[in-house]
Order: structure tokens, then sequence, then C-alpha cells
């Protein structure tokens, strides 16, 4: 949407459409590096063997190997593959419905 051949500059369009101007220089990098992408051939690995493990049990299993890599690295790579753990998530938050549901009486008519 933003024109530079345009009479108006590039930071005026930008302030007109509400966009910062560094959206409008930032350049993105779509490659991974050769060791993320040998990283990510060797997760793929191990979550076909054992698709039960999470990003901890894959750090741990890649650390063993001789990878040098953190467990947020593993988990950023692997939600970019778009696997994740095939065990049971965390379900704690659902109400069980036969439950009665108890207003929080301490935060009515706006005071805390």
């Amino acid at each position: 949407m933003i024109d530079p051949e345009l009479e108006l500059s590039v930071s005026t369009q930008c302030r007109l459409l509400s966009v910062p101007r560094s959206t409008y220089y930032y350049e993105r990098h779509e490659t991974e590096s050769d060791e993320n992408l040998a990283l990510m051939q060797a997760i793929d690995q191990l979550y076909l063997a054992h698709p039960e493990n999470g990003s901890r049990l894959m750090t741990k299993v890649l650390r063993r190997r001789g990878h040098k890599l953190n467990r947020k690295r593993v988990q950023r790579l692997m939600r970019l593959m778009g696997i994740r753990s095939l065990s049971p998530q965390p379900s704690t938050t659902k109400a069980h419905p036969a439950h009665p549901k108890y207003p929080y009486l301490l935060r009515v008519n706006g005071h805390s």
C-alpha cells in the first residue's frame, strides 16, 4: 500500500495508514540456517519414532546426541514444523458441567 514513488514521503504515508515505518523497511528472513535445518531433520526422526515426546524430552535426547541447544529453540522448531506431542495435554481449566458456578463477590460494582 505504501508507494515510494508518490509525492508523499514514506514517513507520511505510514503515519496516514497508522503503520510503523519500520514495518515498511522490514525484510523477513524466509530461510532457516543449515544448523537449524539439520536439527529439524533430527527432531522429525525422533518425532516419527516417539510422537509422544514433547520439547523437554526432545531437548534431552538431542543434547545426548551432541547438539548444543535449549528447549526454547526446540519448541520454536517444533512449532515451525507443525508438530506437537501426542500425549494428553493438561485440561485443568475445564469446569465439570454438574458443578455449580459461584459469582466472585469481591469484585462487585467494579471494586477490587
